[in-house]
C-alpha cells in the first residue's frame, strides 16, 4: 500500500480516534512532453538564475543559483523581502495539521458539487482505532450526514468533508477537501444576463421524456479521454511517418432555425413522432408504404395529376350480368 498522505486524528467532541488520509486520484495520461530545441532537437533546461544577472547583462550567461541558496521571501515592500525558512512553516501553530477536529454534520445535499476540490480515502490509522472508526462511520450512513472539519497540509488550511464510503465487507470513509466560498466567482454575475424564458408545457413534456430514456446508472468506466486518444494517434502516426491526423472544420450553419418542438420530436421518436401531426401522418402513411414497396421493385414514381388522381379515385362502374 502507498504510504499516507497525511496521519492524524478525528475528533468529535471528546471522541477521537487516528485515521490515515491517502491521495484518491492519480494521472493517468500516458502522453509526456519535453521542451526541446526547434534548431538541434536537444532537450531544454530550466536554471535558476538572480534576476540582477539578467537586468544588469542580459547577453551574458548567468550563473545558476543553487538549490541550497533559495528560501522563500514575502515582499512587505516594493523591492524589500522578509524570508521565510522551511523550518519555521513547519513549526507553524495550526493545530488541524495534526487534528481534524469535526465542526457539524451536514445533509449531503446541502454541499453543492462546486465547493469539492480533491478526494481521499480514509483508513483507520491501525486496529485499535478499528472500533471507534466503524462506529463513527455507522453512524453516519444511519443519519445520512456528512462530517464538515479543518485539515491543514500542502502549506493551507483546508475546509474537509468526511463521508462514509465502502460497503460492510470493505468499509472505509471518504474526505473531500472543499473550495472557500471566497474562491468560487459569484454567480450572478455571469446569470443576471439570462432572459427568463416562459417554458412551453408540451416542450417540457417532451424533454422530460427523453431525459427518462436516457437515463442510466453512473458508469464511470465508460468515460474515456478522448483527447488523450487524439494525443496517441498523433503521436503514432509522426513515429510511423504516416499521414497525421487532422480535425475536420466544422462550418457553422448559419441563418437555420431549429424548431424546438420537432427536435425533441425527433430525439424521441417512436410514439411522439409518429403522433405529431396526427392528420397528416395518417395521410402519409398508405402513400409512404406504396412508395416503399414500389421502390422495393425498382420502379420510380411519379406524382398523377389532380384530375388523373380524382379519376383513379371513383370506383370504376359494374358490368350489369347478361
Amino acid at each position: 500500500m502507498a504510504r499516507p498522505y497525511w496521519s492524524g486524528q478525528i475528533q468529535i467532541s471528546l471522541v477521537s480516534f487516528g485515521v490515515k488520509l491517502f491521495v484518491a486520484t492519480e494521472a493517468k495520461s500516458e502522453i509526456h512532453f519535453h521542451q526541446i530545441s526547434r534548431k538541434t532537437g536537444e532537450r531544454v533546461r530550466h536554471q535558476k538564475v538572480l534576476a540582477s544577472a539578467i537586468e544588469n547583462a542580459p547577453e551574458e550567461p548567468a550563473a545558476p543559483v543553487e538549490r541550497d541558496e533559495i528560501v522563500k521571501g514575502y515582499e512587505y515592500r516594493k523591492g524589500e523581502y522578509v524570508t521565510i525558512e522551511a523550518e519555521e512553516l513547519a513549526h507553524l501553530r495550526v493545530p488541524s495539521k495534526h487534528t481534524m477536529e469535526v465542526t457539524q454534520f451536514v445533509d449531503e445535499s446541502d454541499l453543492d458539487p462546486e465547493y469539492f476540490e480533491k478526494p481521499y480515502f480514509v483508513t483507520p490509522e491501525n486496529d485499535v482505532q478499528g472500533e471507534a472508526f466503524a462506529t463513527v462511520r455507522r453512524a453516519l450512513i444511519d443519519t445520512k450526514k456528512i462530517a464538515l472539519s479543518k485539515i491543514a497540509f500542502g502549506g493551507r488550511e483546508h475546509v474537509i468533508a468526511i463521508k462514509a464510503a465502502g460497503d460492510d465487507e470493505h468499509p472505509g470513509m471518504m474526505a473531500y477537501t472543499m473550495r472557500y466560498a471566497a474562491e468560487l466567482r459569484d454567480a450572478n454575475e455571469y446569470f443576471r444576463d439570462v432572459k427568463p424564458v416562459k417554458v412551453d408545457e408540451d416542450s417540457l413534456s417532451l424533454a422530460k421524456e427523453l431525459i427518462k430514456r436516457k437515463a442510466a446508472t453512473f458508469d464511470p468506466s465508460k468515460f474515456v479521454d478522448g483527447y488523450e486518444v487524439a494525443l496517441k494517434e498523433l503521436v503514432e502516426a509522426k513515429v510511423q511517418h504516416a499521414p497525421v491526423p487532422v480535425d475536420e472544420e466544422v462550418k457553422p450553419k448559419r441563418g437555420q432555425v431549429i424548431n424546438l418542438m420537432d427536435a425533441l420530436r425527433k430525439s424521441i421518436g417512436g410514439k411522439e413522432e409518429a403522433e405529431a401531426p396526427k392528420r397528416s401522418t395518417a395521410k402519409a402513411a398508405p402513400a409512404a408504404k406504396a412508395a416503399a414497396a414500389e421502390k422495393k421493385r425498382g420502379i420510380a414514381l411519379v406524382k398523377a395529376e389532380p384530375q388523373k388522381e380524382a379519376a383513379a379515385a371513383k370506383p370504376a362502374p359494374r358490368r350489369k350480368s347478361a
